[in-house]
């Protein structure tokens, strides 16, 4: 991955490009030598990350190419979970200050996206369709890359336009109408943070 990135809102983007596909656990991202350009995204279930890798595999994360494969040995977290985690507790302490933020932050969604798929009884109002989508409720870390990456994965894609000086709401522009359709519906309601759950209207014509 780019090392270039700063490591908390690598760690941010991650976690908003890989929880489409299930829950996180954790986000493990350092800058060590050893470890640069690399990071550990953590789900609870072993499908989430084999759809995750078949998905994203070659997908463009910050300009350049992922290169995702299954890690050799489970995760701490994992371990802790099964209850086979050895006494690394030197190491234990060194890597828990990192992820533990992102961690209880990526504990919430679950819920939350029960929740998420029992609201549709309230829906956004809506304009008429249009190929220009709006976006709002976004959290104040948004960037124009994180949205970037989640509605590239759908066809006729062209832009993101952040509004200067509002972090909670950009424009998504698509080729056509129909398109801007299927990725409205498949991203209604997509939690970036576990507290934002993301808006999204056809744009005011």
């Amino acid at each position: 991955m780019n090392d270039k990135v700063n490591k908390e809102e690598l760690k941010r983007s991650l976690y908003a490009l890989f929880s489409q596909f299930g829950q996180i656990v954790d986000i493990v991202a350092m800058k060590t030598a050893k470890m640069r350009g690399q990071a550990f995204v953590v789900f609870k279930e072993l499908a989430a990350s084999t759809n995750a890798l078949r998905q994203l595999q070659g997908f463009p994360f910050y300009n350049k190419p992922m290169r995702i494969q299954y890690a050799k040995t489970d995760s701490e977290v994992i371990s802790k979970m099964r209850g086979t985690y050895g006494d690394k507790d030197k190491k234990k302490e060194k890597k828990k200050k990192g992820p533990e933020a992102l961690t209880s932050l990526a504990k919430k969604p679950a819920p939350a996206s029960n929740t998420q798929t029992n609201t549709p009884a309230a829906p956004v109002p809506d304009n008429p369709p249009n190929y220009i989508l709006f976006l709002s409720n976004l959290p104040e870390e948004t960037n124009e890359m994180m949205l970037s990456m989640l509605f590239n994965q759908f066809p006729g894609f062209k832009e993101v336009r952040l509004v200067p000086g509002k972090h909670d709401i950009a424009f998504v522009e698509f080729e056509g109408e129909a398109l801007a359709g299927v990725a409205k519906d498949a991203l209604q309601g997509f939690r970036i943070t576990a507290t934002c759950a993301m808006k999204i209207t056809y744009a005011k014509k």
